[in-house]
């Protein structure tokens, strides 16, 4: 069972969604008729769909696509994947363009959250069917954390409280397992603090954490969510806490830890004296292949063709079949180390 950000989900609600093609999945159990896709027509010739995504060329997303392009080619769909980069700005343009090509649904993981009322707009005034994948975009505003439920776009990814709370968990196993005390301990948490999701797993892992291994001083740490950016900033955070021994790290995703480990490696602090847990596992894998001591003591495995699988997957049922959205699905996660990685089919590249 998984647990959104909103409320509790029904078990397995959304497994004939899932085993459609064989991936095991939650959702909230619940549609939604709102917004984008209330005026949708069903389509009865081909479906056209465009994946836009927010930073194709990193690894998550470039696995995304791929799932994306197996199912519709599956399906026997049409699917342009568009990549953003981490421009907001292009987001509409490219939006604009999809429409204009005839694209019977999008699906978008924006750059920004802030464009997400203008996409809704232009999705419903196109009678376009409208669905995100792994960040939360509101109909009415440019931040989800402070939408009302009906108003948020349907979503196809990954449950950041679960993510978090397998994060937290294993850290404060890590913690243990080193024997080191909390006084000169200090928790790292980096992450992209306007971004909905990246704050339901920092939170989760934190509590987590907490409930495992109490007492442990917690210092946040914005950033951009990539791995220069938290580097950067954690550089910085070294050296207003000189006196600390041992870190532990986690983020929002692998960008955010691999930065942090970085930058604590560079400042001279011992593989050995750093608990990192990663979100992905995209980035911590390269520290495993060198065979080096690393402070990335593992990280949850999100497997990004899952979730491009399940969302061309929803999208199609939608527009071919008349299936409404659910407000929210979920794929599966697993932790993995330096000693599992492989096993679980980890790509890295």
């Amino acid at each position: 069972m998984h647990l959104s950000p909103r409320g509790r989900l029904a078990p397995l609600a959304a497994l004939s969604l899932a085993t459609a093609f064989g991936l095991t999945a939650c959702s909230t159990g619940q549609t939604s008729s709102s917004g984008a896709d209330a005026s949708v027509a069903p389509v009865s010739g081909k479906v056209s769909i465009t994946y836009l995504q927010k930073q194709g060329d990193q690894q998550y997303f470039v696995d995304e696509a791929a799932g994306a392009k197996a199912k519709a080619a599956e399906l026997g769909a049409d699917l342009k994947v568009v990549n953003l980069g981490n421009d907001a700005n292009k987001t509409v343009g490219e939006v604009q363009a999809a429409i204009a090509q005839k694209s019977n649904g999008l699906i978008v993981v924006v750059p920004d959250p802030a464009v997400g009322p203008q996409v809704v707009r232009t999705a419903r005034d196109a009678k376009a069917a409208l669905l995100t994948s792994d960040d939360q975009v509101c109909a009415t505003g440019p931040s989800p954390t402070e939408c009302a439920a009906g108003d948020l776009v349907p979503r196809i990814g990954f449950s950041g409280q679960q993510m978090g709370q397998q994060v937290g968990q294993r850290a404060a196993e890590e913690f243990k397992k080193a024997g080191w005390n909390a006084a000169d301990t200090r928790i790292i948490s980096a992450w992209k603090q306007d971004v909905t999701v990246c704050g339901d797993r920092v939170k989760a892992a934190r509590a987590a954490f907490d409930q495992a291994a109490p007492g442990v001083q917690d210092i946040d740490v914005a950033t951009d969510n990539t791995p220069t950016g938290a580097q950067d900033k954690v550089a910085a955070t070294i050296t207003a806490n000189a006196g600390v021994k041992h870190w532990v790290v986690w983020g929002c995703n692998d960008e955010n830890v691999q930065g942090a480990v970085t930058a604590l490696q560079n400042a001279g602090v011992s593989p050995d004296d750093i608990d990192g847990v990663g979100l992905g596992a995209y980035l911590a894998c390269k520290d495993w292949t060198s065979g080096k001591p690393s402070g990335m003591k593992a990280a949850l495995f999100i497997n990004g063709k899952d979730v491009g699988a399940l969302s061309v997957q929803t999208m199609y049922d939608k527009l071919k079949n008349g299936k409404d959205f659910p407000k929210e699905a979920f794929a599966p996660t697993k932790m993995v180390d330096a000693a599992t990685w492989q096993s679980a089919g980890v790509s890295c590249s």
